[in-house]
């Protein structure tokens, strides 16, 4: 219905006072996310996963997307473009809609201050690791915790993994994403 009425949304915010934030324009960031590199297990798991069988659970894409817009701050219009080329089952007016939910940018979306914690996430919806595993085979012998957050392992046993650091500061990330998003609400 969004979409039938508001088909501008296809190309632009659906809250008018969120077009005009300042995305973040770092391909570096985009090629690593795009690639499951960025040094966030779940978030790499499942676009590792999205990459090889085009399809991902909505939990794992809201992560992603919440991720890719908040943490990255890195515009919705690219992630979500990205989905369409890659998902067998990609449908617009959904796609579109969860990533303006993701971004805070769209109908009912999430507040621009409700930031997934992606480590929360993870250990929430995949506590094991077994999803990280099957998808991240860097991380098949991490145990534990770690599984989460490989950062968490002492220097010399993170060392020898052959998996990127975080490229971004979760909690610098969501400071500045909030700011970004306060200094355009409505009076």
């Amino acid at each position: 219905h969004v979409l039938y009425h508001r088909p501008d949304v296809e190309h632009t915010a659906f809250l008018e006072r969120y077009r005009d934030l300042s995305w973040e324009n770092r391909e570096d960031w985009f090629e690593a996310w795009k690639h499951g590199l960025t040094g966030f297990p779940i978030v790499d798991a499942g676009m590792r996963q999205l990459r090889t069988t085009g399809w991902m659970h909505n939990r794992v894409r809201m992560i992603v997307a919440m991720y890719f817009t908040k943490d990255y701050f890195l515009n919705w219009r690219l992630g979500e473009k990205f989905f369409m080329q890659n998902l067998i089952d990609g449908f617009l007016a959904s796609n579109n809609g969860g990533w303006q939910w993701s971004a805070s940018t769209g109908t009912d979306a999430a507040p621009y201050f409700r930031i997934f914690n992606t480590y929360n996430q993870s250990e929430k919806f995949d506590p094991d690791g077994t999803y990280i595993r099957e998808f991240v085979p860097e991380l098949r012998g991490v145990q534990g915790p770690a599984i989460h957050d490989p950062e968490q392992l002492p220097g010399l046993l993170r060392s020898r993994l052959d998996y990127p650091k975080p490229l971004v500061d979760r909690v610098k990330a969501r400071e500045k994403a909030i700011d970004a998003f306060r200094k355009l609400r409505p009076v």
